[in-house]
């Protein structure tokens, strides 16, 4: 590859970046789409090896996958609103908590001045911020419901995920042979090799991650529930929902529960049952859930992972954060190719005769 080739490569990333950037809020619909082509399309490729064709392949994966995503929303949805009604109905016995033990233990042993977490003080302030800010929530609601334009495009949003997933999954192998054939013939067999790495690298993150959440999740909440944890489902979802970021479900799970269960009991006994938990929680993932769900593979430092969710949101908002990982762990493979390269150069061997 010649200078002016890498330059004007160079200038086509740093275009698409920009680009990215500017049309980042009509993405996420293709973004969406394009995770589930993503997920589905080895299902699609065993299923065309029985002889079945792509669009019955096709077909098939998208009925699963939509039937799927229809239970977990009709399961899921009852039990969070009774989680959530629960909660909401013992905030007032974590307001008393909160005035009897945490304001006297702070006045005792740290010497703070507690009338600034004073509950009614914060009532207060919450209640006016929930007044103005349900005065901007109304007139964005009747914003939105008296543009037709607003209103029709995220309707349009909703039917185009379905839509776009189906085509994409059909022609998924069609369109990667097609990007194959614009790549430049003398580095085809470099690029592809660094495709299919990274092909393997988000495989095992996307499926697998995702796969150690729900098992972290499902754990966590029924362990809580044996130890008696009236929020257990709610917690023990939510922290292993926030589990791709390294240790961050380990301690919301047990700061939540631990909280829950002494104004649920009044026990300092009680947090032994909640510790143990995250504590087997935490066992399984690193030893059982990640060895077999996702393996070695990716190779993404917990810093390196902080640091670029952190990067994705400040950059791109929640688009950034969802596709923070799976961006880090590609360019983690690009940047192993170019060490590789780099020591094998001539440049490295001057520098260490």
């Amino acid at each position: 590859m010649t200078d002016s080739q890498k330059w004007m490569l160079l200038a086509g990333l740093v275009l698409g970046g920009w680009l990215f950037y500017l049309l980042t809020p009509v993405l996420m619909p293709f973004f969406v789409s394009a995770l589930f082509a993503y997920l589905g399309d080895p299902l699609v490729d065993r299923l065309e090896r029985l002889k079945l064709s792509r669009t019955l392949s096709v077909s098939i994966v998208f009925v699963i996958m939509t039937l799927l995503l229809i239970a977990v929303i009709l399961l899921l949805l009852p039990l969070v609103e009774r989680q959530i009604s629960y909660l909401i109905g013992k905030l007032p016995d974590y307001i008393q908590w909160i005035r009897t033990t945490v304001l006297p233990w702070l006045q005792k042993t740290l010497h703070i001045d507690a009338a600034a977490f004073d509950p009614a003080v914060i009532q207060k302030a919450l209640t006016q911020y929930w007044q103005q800010a349900g005065g901007i929530a109304t007139q964005v609601v009747a914003s939105v419901t008296g543009s037709g334009l607003a209103l029709l495009g995220f309707i349009a949003n909703l039917v185009l995920i379905p839509v776009v997933t189906f085509y994409l999954l059909r022609d998924w192998d069609r369109l990667v042979a097609g990007i194959r054939e614009l790549l430049p013939r003398q580095s085809v067999d470099r690029i592809s090799g660094i495709a299919r790495e990274s092909d393997e690298v988000l495989g095992a993150f996307l499926r697998g991650q995702m796969l150690v959440m729900l098992s972290l999740g499902l754990v966590y909440s029924i362990g809580l529930w044996m130890a008696g944890l009236d929020l257990a489902w709610l917690i023990g979802m939510v922290s292993g929902l926030v589990s791709f970021v390294p240790y961050l479900g380990f301690i919301i799970g047990v700061l939540a529960a631990g909280i829950a269960m002494i104004v649920q009991t009044h026990e300092l006994a009680q947090l032994i049952p909640v510790l143990i938990v995250f504590g087997v929680g935490q066992l399984l993932e690193s030893f059982v859930f990640t060895p077999f769900f996702v393996g070695n593979r990716i190779g993404l430092h917990p810093v390196t992972v902080i640091f670029a969710i952190m990067a994705g949101g400040q950059l791109f908002g929640f688009a950034g954060i969802l596709l923070a990982l799976p961006v880090a762990a590609v360019l983690a493979v690009i940047v192993r190719h170019l060490r590789q390269g780099y020591v094998n150069s001539k440049v490295y061997d001057r520098a260490n005769p």
